[in-house]
């Protein structure tokens, strides 16, 4: 890992089509891995038009925030948030879109570089981040980052998810600016 390769940067239109892609090809074991339900997930359209949304609108009205990870100036993932109260909280989710840049140790490092998009724009008191607790992967991320594991529980995280147990971890503006 060479985190001098690494960038973050706000989703342009230009990340529409990639992001879709990684939503729709993804393989079934994938999205399980996630806690996603298949039969859940929009049809291209419909991403595209949520997407297109999400870029023209300002940070106070949006649902959504995303931002694009870049490995040598290439997207390669992105990590965003919802269930945003501005000022107040927002949720993160992480997701590296080829399997083969996954497990490689630069989640952590893309975190680090995302935080202040998120911290900053929305005045954040605190960022969650709820992944199923079966997916190793986000779990130790955010431990690695810095996050604070609250509790185990079964829930619906998501509008594209099935009931399932998930690790609710926080980052507190606090412990973010240490």
């Amino acid at each position: 890992m060479n985190e001098s390769n690494l960038s973050v940067r706000e989703i342009e239109q230009k990340d529409i089509p990639s992001i879709i892609q990684y939503w729709l090809s993804s393989t079934k074991e994938h999205h399980e891995t996630m806690g996603v339900d298949v039969t859940k997930i929009p049809a291209e359209e419909e991403w595209r038009q949520m997407l297109e949304k999400q870029i023209q609108q300002p940070y106070k009205e949006k649902k959504s925030y995303c931002i694009i990870w870049q490995l040598n100036g290439e997207a390669v993932g992105h990590s965003n948030i919802n269930k945003i109260k501005f000022g107040e909280e927002a949720y993160m989710h992480l997701h590296l879109w080829d399997s083969d840049e996954r497990m490689k140790g630069n989640g952590a490092a893309f975190v680090k570089m995302t935080l202040p998009w998120f911290f900053n724009n929305y005045q954040l008191q605190n960022l969650y981040c709820e992944p199923n607790a079966l997916n190793i992967a986000p779990n130790k991320t955010v431990a690695k980052v810095g996050f604070k594991f609250i509790r185990q529980y079964r829930t619906t995280p998501g509008w594209i998810n099935f009931e399932q147990e998930v690790n609710l971890w926080n980052l507190s503006k606090d412990e973010y600016q240490k």
